[in-house]
């Protein structure tokens, strides 16, 4: 069985069992907390719980590991933007020149506004600490964001899906928005998203077997490989779409009508112990993003990493 993003794996463990309903509050909020200023540690300690909910949901770790290929590929794609765009504005820094007109130089201040760290400069091209640094952070970030929502999909089928995304937005039906159908939508989407990714691997042994390099070749070479993998594709999803369409039309699916549901979810006294571990997790991940402006003595700041930190501005050094 092919582990992919987004795949419902029908496996016998506590998270399988969990109600739907927390299951999506707790990923949503996580996710929230993910853009709180944790820093690298904190990252490391939500990397540690996600960890645990992997071993915990049964899941296998292959599937963790298949989305660090394209993390690398958007680190890369953070790290030339920021060559690019970051760019220090102070001007009283010493370079050192070295040959072929490069330079480098030192940009580390506490209490500055400039804080760069180590500075390389090629003509258009800037490497800092503060850029690769940057681009670490903002990958890790959305990899943990990526893994949080794999565990939902991976231990949650879509209908349990789509009536856990319906009662959290039960307070939007006094407002007159049809809940419903935004359930709905959601739930397909997140469906169709490991169908695309196998749609897209038949596509692409369709066309190596017509003599197309996916992996070879230049740079122009490897687009035109990529448009022939792209196009098809689209012309599957909408066939697919169409195909859903007409045979959720021939059961006489009708979206405003009034609905009941055969299938009920209920809370037990596990799902409220998690909740309340859970509850703990975050809150401490939350003091500890602020605990250095909320606490005159914070006793969390021993774990922080203070040059990191400082350079991308996540923290003061006292």
């Amino acid at each position: 069985m092919r582990m992919t993003f987004g795949r419902y794996m029908p496996y016998n463990s506590i998270i399988h069992k969990m109600d739907p309903r927390i299951k999506l509050f707790m990923t949503i909020s996580l996710i929230v907390v993910v853009f709180f200023p944790l820093g690298f540690t904190g990252f490391a300690l939500l990397g540690s719980t996600i960890i645990f909910l992997y071993t915990i949901s049964k899941l296998r770790f292959k599937m963790l590991l298949s989305l660090l290929k394209p993390s690398i590929f958007i680190f890369l794609m953070l790290l030339i933007i920021n060559m690019l765009m970051l760019i220090p504005s102070n001007e009283s820094i010493n370079f050192i020149e070295l040959s072929g007109g490069a330079r480098w130089a030192l940009d580390y201040e506490v209490n500055g506004t400039s804080n760069f760290g180590y500075i390389f400069n090629w003509r258009f091209i800037w490497i800092s600490e503060r850029g690769v640094y940057r681009a670490i952070y903002m990958t890790l970030r959305i990899f943990l964001m990526i893994s949080l929502t794999t565990i939902l999909t991976g231990t949650t089928q879509p209908l349990e899906l789509t009536l856990a995304i319906e009662d959290l937005l039960w307070p939007l039906k006094l407002i007159g928005i049809p809940v419903y159908i935004f359930s709905t939508i959601i739930s397909i989407a997140l469906r169709m998203i490991p169908t695309l990714i196998d749609e897209a691997g038949r596509i692409m042994k369709a066309q190596s077997s017509r003599g197309i390099d996916f992996k070879n070749g230049k740079l122009n070479d490897k687009f035109k490989s990529m448009i022939s993998l792209i196009i098809p594709l689209l012309v599957s999803a909408f066939q697919k779409a169409e195909d859903l369409a007409y045979a959720m039309d021939s059961r006489g699916y009708n979206p405003h009508a009034k609905r009941t549901r055969y299938r009920q979810v209920h809370f037990r006294i596990l799902d409220w112990f998690i909740f309340l571990v859970y509850i703990l997790i975050a809150a401490f991940l939350i003091y500890f993003a602020f605990e250095s402006s909320f606490v005159s003595t914070p006793f969390l700041h021993q774990f922080k990493i203070p040059r990191i930190d400082t350079i991308l501005g996540i923290t003061s050094i006292q």
